[in-house]
């Protein structure tokens, strides 16, 4: 008990010490964002309940800049060209990922078209730092667990930048597999798990053809001095496991509350991976239901996908899965991997928790909106409408009273 006194006093004093004289800390409210990939807009809404609406946010104030530049660079509108017509599916990627500040005050977005990470002022709506990530794409990112450093993946320079997220200072950086994508912090925050998923643009996508797609691998960080620590290729160990069919590419992931294994997705697939840590072993594959109105060629699968989102209850009992290309979610019996109801959803791309820890909140992205299921019953529990085409969906704190600027 006097452990956790000593760490509260030193955290509030840390907190409430401004110029040498105490004084209240500001007051935040959790809120759940949600990134609007095609209109350059973060929503943000009550994380839990009725998932409100409660404002919105230009994240592209500087747009008009940023074209300028690109058009007037043949290189990078070539690029930018490229990941319109390509990952964006014939529009900019305009939001890909965001995070708060520890204090609030802020939110930092990775914007994919624009190659870059960018805080903007949650008071003003004014950008505060940019940082230019290598190469000319900025992807999924990850937050460190005490809220001071945020991870970006530059998906093609095969890097990852971790920064400050407060200043936007590079704190260091290191290389990964093909077309690094998602990124994980270990809940110690000691290392941070990036994976890499090949490259995803190219309608070589017969299994025949699977050697195109380029070195996949996960790549394991120390987080403090950014030196890989090791790499793990799902290859051999999906062969090991009988499933030499399936993709190596991992594709959204979530570890169990004790880290002691990982589910993730692979590209082309419909279902989830077991891989026990300790064993270094994946474990179970569990294939889940087809849509029967799925056009089966998988060139017209979004960027290799076939399910795209994955959520663990706060237990660890449940798995929530986005089934992408199949226009469905559903609640998965973490103990038997048997799913629950397939719930209706239009081309569902990424699934989060509740404030509350009660609903899984999945992104329609071919509905604009985003939609709650309750982890218990697996049913539907509210959708709300969200700005042009919603993809990443996460949790984060904003001034008590925000208003939108």
């Amino acid at each position: 008990m006097s452990v956790h006194i000593g760490l509260f006093k030193g955290a509030l004093a840390a907190l409430l010490v401004v110029a040498g004289t105490p004084t209240a800390a500001p007051a935040v409210q959790e809120v759940m964002f949600v990134g609007n990939n095609w209109d350059g807009t973060v929503d943000v809404i009550h994380s839990s309940g009725d998932f409100a609406k409660i404002g919105r946010i230009n994240v592209v104030p500087d747009k008009t800049q940023r074209l300028l530049e690109i058009y007037l660079n043949p290189i990078k509108l070539a690029y930018y060209l490229g990941i319109q017509q390509g990952p964006g599916e014939g529009h900019d990627q305009l939001v890909d990922d965001m995070y708060t500040t520890p204090a609030g005050d802020a939110l930092v977005v990775s914007r994919p078209s624009f190659a870059d990470v960018v805080s903007i002022d949650l008071a003003t709506g004014a950008e505060k730092w940019r940082f230019a990530v290598s190469g000319y794409r900025a992807d999924h990112m990850a937050v460190s667990p005490d809220g001071t450093k945020v991870a970006v993946s530059a998906s093609t320079s095969n890097t990852v930048h971790v920064l400050d997220i407060v200043t936007g200072k590079q704190l260091g950086s290191f290389g990964a597999g093909d077309k690094p994508h998602e990124n994980i912090f270990t809940r110690d925050g000691r290392y941070l798990w990036n994976m890499s998923i090949g490259e995803v643009n190219t309608s070589l996508d017969d299994p025949s053809m699977d050697w195109t797609k380029g070195d996949r691998h996960i790549t394991v960080a120390d987080a403090k001095t950014y030196q890989v620590v090791k790499t793990i290729d799902m290859r051999p160990r999906l062969d090991a496991f009988g499933r030499s069919d399936l993709s190596d590419a991992v594709r959204p992931a979530v570890f169990t509350p004790d880290e002691s294994k990982l589910y993730f997705q692979v590209s082309f697939f419909a279902g989830v991976v077991e891989y026990d840590v300790a064993t270094d072993k994946i474990t179970r594959v569990k294939e889940l239901p087809l849509n029967p109105a799925t056009n089966p060629d998988r060139t017209t699968w979004v960027n290799d996908s076939r399910h795209h989102g994955l959520s663990m209850s706060p237990d660890g009992s449940k798995l929530c899965v986005a089934g992408t290309m199949d226009d469905y979610a559903t609640v998965l019996d973490r103990a038997t991997l048997a799913p629950g109801p397939l719930v209706t959803a239009s081309k569902p791309y990424w699934a989060t928790v509740s404030g509350d820890g009660q609903d899984c909140v999945i992104s329609e992205s071919g509905a604009d909106q985003v939609t709650a299921i309750s982890f218990a019953t697996g049913q539907k529990v509210t959708s709300v409408a969200v700005g042009d085409h919603p993809q990443r969906v996460r949790i984060g704190h904003v001034p008590t009273g925000w208003t939108a600027p």
